[in-house]
């Protein structure tokens, strides 16, 4: 049931994915063919483009890409023994949820804080635009305490 449930959410964290890169690709498109083949720019789309752009990079770097897809530099970390490896995962897993943790009540009053301005074109609330870096912020801090679960379990290798 759970598993059901999870792969649902993902499922459905892809199409929101997917969605806000179409609306960039589309955006961009549709901004390249009115400034260069029609002469005649829309002001909206670079507006567009730049929330889809924000949208899409927050959204899918906190709930979709696996920390396997993450670039690295791992020169030590790779020469290190499988237990040391470990360690080292949890505490730098644990580290980086604790300070998105402990920076989410100032992110979250700063965001609703900016519902009091609107962006210059589409005058869309900046509360809405930036709302989504609350989202990677706690997605992260639920990912590194279930990736610290899953390290402390028999199969932690498969976590590595």
């Amino acid at each position: 049931m759970v598993q059901k449930l999870l792969k649902s959410f993902k499922l459905v964290a892809e199409f929101v994915g997917v969605f806000w890169f179409l609306v960039m690709f589309i955006t961009f498109l549709l901004q390249v063919f009115t400034r260069y083949v029609l002469n005649d720019p829309l002001g909206w789309t670079t507006e567009l483009c730049l929330i889809a752009f924000l949208w899409f990079a927050f959204w899918s770097g906190g709930l979709l890409v696996r920390p396997s897809d993450q670039v690295r530099f791992d020169l030590l970390y790779s020469m290190a023994s499988l237990k040391v490896r470990r360690l080292l995962t949890i505490v730098t897993t644990l580290s980086i949820a604790m300070v998105f943790l402990l920076g989410l009540p100032a992110n979250v009053d700063f965001v609703t804080f900016m519902k009091i301005d609107v962006t210059s074109v589409m005058e869309i609330r900046f509360d809405y635009v930036f709302a989504v870096f609350v989202v990677f912020m706690a997605a992260l801090v639920v990912r590194g305490i279930l990736r610290t679960i899953r390290l402390m379990r028999p199969d932690w290798q498969d976590e590595l």
